[in-house]
């Protein structure tokens, strides 16, 4: 079978990655070649060990071919022998998709160096609170803000919730490892008559018995500006109409459509001719 790259790592074939990944980087740690007492040697073979191991189709090759029929070892699918640290061949660490593994050697490379290998970090995040109307968050908009003296054109999208935050990289406070990001929370304004579900808009509208019964055209206000609207007769109460395309606008350039949920109100009180005229439907079994 060739190296057996498990007895390398000192874990069981049945090692999970997290096992696997403590196990290589504690040998790093014990035999990095500029440390002291380090061995080039016992480094170069638990990398390549890891790099198999960690990868979950080399590993499943590597278990049922064994190291020389895998096409692993040094030169071919490993690691270049006869190289040091400042020569390592860290192109390898890659998994058969191209992917990096889940180390990070500027962690592994801190623990060597007490920390002198640790990225630079990052500016702070600034999060930021901004009211929209209802209309403006529906349609969406552009607004111009002030973050430490810099202003700043946003574009919220269309269709955005209440509460919603939104992430503008690169746009907060500086540091040595670069900005930190703009945080954007979306507060939006409750509507007097619409609410919103996904990007459909719905609304009540009261009806007096006899429009619901004969039937007319009334004046309905939208986000659009005003328009009327066509009750069938015979419509019953919380009977759903239909507006397509005055609903709330998306990220494409499409509408959701305005729902309307009819609500009939029926009299209190009835006048004397009122009731004559109901007696009447009555005997006509309405």
């Amino acid at each position: 079978m060739g190296k057996d790259y498990y007895k390398t790592l000192g874990v069981d074939k049945s090692a999970s990655k997290e096992e696997i990944k403590k196990a290589f980087r504690k040998m790093a740690h014990e035999h990095h070649p500029d440390k002291q007492g380090g061995s080039d040697a016992k480094f170069k073979e638990a990398s390549e060990a890891y790099s198999v191991l960690s990868d979950d189709a080399k590993r499943r090759q590597y278990d049922t071919f064994g190291q020389s029929g895998a096409g692993f070892g040094g030169g071919q699918g490993g690691f270049q022998g006869g190289q040091g640290f400042n020569g390592f061949d860290f192109s390898q660490f890659t998994g058969a998709n191209g992917q990096g593994f889940e180390f990070d050697l500027g962690d592994i490379f801190s623990e060597f160096f007490g920390g002198g290998g640790r990225r630079p970090r990052r500016g702070s995040n600034i999060t930021i609170d901004i009211k929209m109307t209802f209309k403006e968050a529906a349609f969406g908009i552009t607004k111009e803000i002030n973050v430490n003296n810099e202003k700043i054109a946003v574009t919220i999208p269309p269709g955005v919730e209440n509460g919603q935050a939104l992430r503008v990289q690169g746009k907060g406070e500086n540091g040595d490892g670069g900005r930190g990001d703009l945080i954007i929370r979306i507060w939006v304004e409750k509507h007097p008559v619409f609410r919103k579900e996904g990007y459909n808009l719905i609304m009540e509208l009261p009806l007096k018995l006899t429009t619901a019964l004969l039937g007319a055209t009334v004046d309905i206000e939208t986000l659009d500006g005003k328009i009327e609207l066509k009750i069938p007769a015979g419509t019953t109460h919380h009977e759903i109409l239909r507006v397509r395309n005055k609903g709330v606008m998306t990220e494409r350039g499409k509408r959701g459509d305005l729902l309307i949920v009819t609500e009939v109100v029926m009299p209190k009180k009835l006048s004397k001719e009122a009731q004559k005229l109901v007696e009447e439907l009555r005997k006509e079994g309405i």
